[in-house]
């Protein structure tokens, strides 16, 4: 029997976004978004930032995805914002208008984090700017070798304390290199992200983005309720002290054993079997 709040939930796998792909596998539990401006290296507009945001947010409420892929297309990620569609316009702007546009840009990051299924950039190519943020704010990373990241808002005139890049990118590859890197504004090689952290793997151009699927498949075929909740605890205890951490993760902890997922995988280990998860 379908309770109040099972009521809400809605499956994804025929959403149409206008601004970007939007596309699933067959039983909806893979979801790969692709930036889809070959032409300009995938740029963001006003419209796509906005779409992005309230695709991840409306994402809490999804009945059949359970893990997302990013990436872009025509082997790049993201070259950050069009430069005639958003820089541009943002150069005669006042200043209740750049704060709108500025907190609409970092509520993209939020929901990303919010959203509970866990987030998989596939890289190749360009990835900078806003599209380097993309990829930050996602929960693994995958590059091609071609790939090139870069964090260049100084390049432009602008801090490098952009969308969450001063607190997120310190706790990824470290204080000093992130200040090198916003600072300057140059390239972070595949192979400096990879060995810096950024980057989970590296993959060969022609299997990014089916390494990066199987990834996210591996994950929805899990425990992927559990995988919800490490994603928050991973974000919730940024801020916290050795005490609040061991209660947050003990709550936690507790609420997935409460699961039926965790009595089922008990029972499925007893009987040398697959365990199979449903996210209760």
């Amino acid at each position: 029997m379908t309770n109040a709040m099972q009521a809400k939930l809605r499956p994804f796998r025929d959403f149409q976004p206008k601004h970007f792909r939007f596309e699933t596998d067959e039983d909806g539990g893979v979801a790969t978004i692709t930036l889809n401006r070959p032409d300009k290296k995938n740029p963001l507009t006003f419209e796509s930032y906005e779409e992005l945001g309230d695709l991840f947010r409306a994402l809490t409420r999804a009945s059949d995805v359970r893990c997302v892929v990013l990436t872009g297309e025509g082997n790049n990620f993201c070259s950050g914002g069009d430069v005639f569609e958003i820089i541009e316009p943002l150069t005669v702007m006042k200043m209740p208008d750049l704060l709108a546009f500025t907190r609409m840009t970092g509520d993209l990051v939020r929901q990303i984090r919010a959203c509970p299924q866990p987030v998989i950039a596939a890289v190749d190519g360009i990835c900078a700017g806003a599209g380097a943020i993309l990829a930050m704010a996602s929960d693994y990373r995958l590059a091609t070798p071609e790939a090139k990241t870069a964090f260049l808002f100084t390049r432009v005139g602008l801090a490098g304390a952009d969308m969450g890049a001063c607190g997120i990118l310190p706790r990824i590859i470290g204080q000093g290199r992130a200040a090198e890197l916003l600072f300057t504004g140059r390239v972070m090689t595949a192979a400096e992200g990879h060995n810096w952290g950024f980057y989970n793997e590296i993959a060969e151009r022609d299997a990014l983005l089916g390494q990066a699927q199987a990834f996210a498949r591996r994950l929805a075929d899990g425990p992927w309720f559990a995988h919800s909740m490490t994603k928050k605890m991973l974000d919730q205890e940024w801020a916290m002290g050795i005490e609040e951490m061991l209660e947050s993760e003990a709550q936690a902890q507790a609420i997935c054993m409460a699961t039926g997922d965790f009595r089922r995988a008990f029972e499925a280990f007893a009987a040398k079997a697959k365990p199979d998860f449903k996210g209760n």
